[in-house]
């Protein structure tokens, strides 16, 4: 079984904490492979070691409270621990130097899931560059790629076209761990940066969640399964689109529909065009929430029978092509104002460009697509091999 960063730290009886001033970056995921929470497990082991002298918390809360995009939250004192919990997804999301005085490290621990647009690997970033700007460590225990760190695969984002679902260039599915991207953003761009990485042991790059052994907890709160997380780096650009991409069901990501689209035709193109490691089975289903909340809608669910083989952002434009094709009159790409870009369009800065865009609504092949994403992560494959620490 592995043993995340977390784990070896319970193990050293955080040892490598004692002395310092810690403040804490975690959320509800932030477990050990014993399902203790880190909050709890270093306010038993501080007492006369460490001091922690607050905790920041990503998007959605350090509880996950928070259900969808856009919605903030704001700092409170948690009444259990008496300590001050800071939002990192609200008024700030750069912890603000004021909040650092008397710390000399932060301890980030939050689950990534592998693709570009989850925030959490940008608060990691804003953490850097405050650390940075503070002369303070930042220590980041690493966890598993849920979908490994072999596989590459989507646009690279390009410069203009940065927001809080990408703010370096990276292509959609990276191929990193947690702690891999920082040292990714700190070889690039903050090389002053004081990081250190609490590696994993018996971690395995091209294992998937379920060969790692460890429990999961949802890291976002449409973000329930492992499963989801295979086909998220893909069907996550569907929330650049007027189509519902799951949100409001029990199974978000992995359905996807709109009123006015025949599920069984979709299911059937989708089925005979080759795409590896899938299957699409039509559905219907009414959202509680979000898009089409209380319409019954028409689509796909998409069945990964073989993770290794599926090309979750392919499969993700094969749908789009599709839908273009049958019911351009009624598809509709989704408006501003998203994750804290209010002019240029949701598609476009969860694609990384505009080109991608374009292509298919001029109906670009699959096949040219999928030439161009493998080109762009092509160039970027050194500046990934740099980063990495475990050996692929």
């Amino acid at each position: 079984m592995v043993n995340s960063g977390l784990d070896r730290l319970v193990q050293s009886q955080f040892k490598e904490l004692h002395g310092r001033n810690v403040a804490i970056v975690c959320n509800q995921a932030t477990i050990d492979s014993n399902y203790e929470h880190i909050i709890n497990l270093m306010v038993s082991a501080s007492a006369g070691k460490f001091n922690i002298t607050r905790i920041f918390g990503p998007q959605h809360g350090v509880w996950g409270h928070t259900q969808d995009n856009m919605i903030e939250w704001e700092d409170y004192v948690d009444p259990d621990t008496g300590l001050i919990f800071n939002s990192l997804y609200g008024a700030h999301r750069k912890p603000a130097q004021s909040l650092l005085e008397g710390t000399d490290l932060i301890l980030f621990d939050v689950q990534d899931v592998g693709a570009r647009y989850y925030t959490f690997m940008w608060t990691l970033m804003y953490c850097m560059e405050a650390a940075e700007e503070a002369g303070i460590e930042i220590m980041v225990l690493d966890r598993p790629n849920p979908v490994n760190c072999v596989d590459v695969e989507g646009t690279v984002l390009e410069e203009g076209w940065e927001s809080f679902v990408g703010l370096r260039p990276m292509p959609l599915r990276h191929g990193l761990t947690i702690g891999e991207i920082g040292n990714y953003l700190k070889n690039k761009f903050y090389p002053d940066c004081k990081l250190t990485i609490h590696q994993m042991v018996n971690y395995n790059p091209s294992e998937f969640w379920g060969g790692t052994g460890l429990p999961w907890v949802m890291p976002s709160p449409n973000m329930p399964t492992p499963q989801t997380a295979i086909v998220y780096p893909g069907m996550c650009l569907l929330e650049g689109t007027k189509m519902s991409e799951g949100r409001g069901t029990t199974r978000p990501f992995e359905i996807v529909g709109a009123p006015y689209i025949d599920g069984e035709f979709l299911a059937r193109e989708l089925n005979s065009s080759g795409l590896p490691g899938v299957k699409f089975r039509r559905v219907s289903f009414q959202p509680t929430f979000q898009k089409f909340a209380g319409i019954p809608c028409n689509g796909v669910q998409v069945h990964v029978i073989d993770p290794k083989s599926y090309l979750p952002v392919l499969t993700t434009l094969a749908l789009l092509r599709l839908v273009l094709e049958n019911w351009r009159d009624q598809f509709q790409w989704q408006d501003p104002p998203y994750e804290y870009e209010y002019v240029k369009l949701p598609f476009d800065i969860l694609a990384g460009c505009e080109w991608l865009r374009a292509d298919l609504e001029s109906g670009v092949s699959l096949e040219r697509l999928q030439e161009r994403m493998k080109a762009q992560c092509s160039v970027f494959e050194p500046t990934r091999r740099a980063a990495m620490i475990y050996s692929r």
